[in-house]
């Protein structure tokens, strides 16, 4: 049996229109000592099926310049959508309607309590809840019922207008100066006479602490008129009575020598009963000045 010799294969030769490399250090070399030339990078863009003289590179860049920005865009409705929704409501109110009531049903105001951290109102016929009232790290101190208005006092010093029927809206909130200390302190009777309506529909509200009372028109929370108490005496809330259309709240004072008549102050929705007096409009310019035929405005 003849045996053959392995032949080594041989790369082909460039075409002889093309110069071959010289052989060096710096140049790859075969296995025969022949330097053959490294492929060189292309760096002009292809032009595979397009007409001659055109590229793709410029179209690209066109497109991505329009793209990213519309793109951007896009990515950033959502996350302003989600930083709408997620910022604190104000004062951290948290109304919940339990009960839509329209018709006969909601023509009732439901009843009012507090339970917990919130305020309720509830169907005075089958006690279910209609809606709740809640504010964060807060709770109701009192609540006070009118025609059409849920007002609430609450621990930080609060006082909120809440749309009795449906729990719709917190119509305002006003704060009361030093309340949230007070309220603190056994004197406060847990508020107990702070707020006061100043007509039978509730078309003015006081708020009465020991310093002041201040009256607010219910309809928007605006504020009317402020009676200070007198230097060296305090109002007391919590005893109260009402006389017709006059308030009387009592206002102990420390000196010993003050008389009796001083010490309680009866007031309305146009502020301190006192004889001879011309007192302010609060938006009702119908309304006679009573014992007498001249408006009060």
């Amino acid at each position: 049996m003849s045996t053959h010799p392995l032949r080594t294969p041989t790369r082909p030769r460039p075409p002889a229109d093309l110069p071959l490399p010289a052989t060096g250090s710096g140049s790859p070399a075969s296995a025969t000592g022949t330097a053959h030339p490294l492929p060189a990078a292309d760096p002009a863009p292809r032009t595979t099926g397009l007409p001659h003289g055109t590229t793709t590179a410029p179209a690209v860049r066109r497109g991505t310049r329009i793209v990213l920005p519309v793109a951007l865009a896009l990515l950033a409705v959502p996350l302003v959508t989600a930083a709408h929704h997620a910022r604190p409501a104000p004062y951290g109110d948290h109304l919940t309607v339990h009960a839509r009531v329209d018709g006969e049903n909601g023509a009732a105001d439901p009843g009012l309590r507090t339970r917990g951290a919130a305020v309720e109102a509830y169907d005075t016929r089958s006690g279910a809840p209609r809606w709740t009232y809640t504010r964060e790290g807060r709770r109701p101190a009192t609540v006070l019922a009118a025609p059409g208005h849920a007002f609430a006092l609450w621990s930080d010093g609060l006082v909120t207008d809440t749309a009795r029927a449906d729990g719709g809206s917190v119509r305002w909130h006003r704060a009361v100066p030093g309340g949230a200390d007070w309220l603190r302190t056994p004197a406060a009777r847990g508020g107990a006479g702070v707020l006061q309506p100043l007509t039978p529909d509730a078309r003015m509200l006081a708020v009465v602490t020991p310093h002041r009372i201040a009256a607010y028109r219910t309809a928007d929370g605006d504020l009317r008129w402020v009676l200070p108490a007198r230097p060296g005496c305090a109002f007391e809330p919590a005893r109260s009575v009402r006389r017709g259309d006059a308030l009387l709240i009592a206002q102990p004072c420390a000196g010993p020598n003050t008389p009796w008549t001083a010490q309680v102050v009866a007031v309305d929705d146009y502020g301190r009963i006192v004889p001879g007096r011309t007192p302010l409009g609060n938006g009702d310019g119908e309304r006679p000045f009573r014992g007498d035929s001249r408006p009060e405005n």
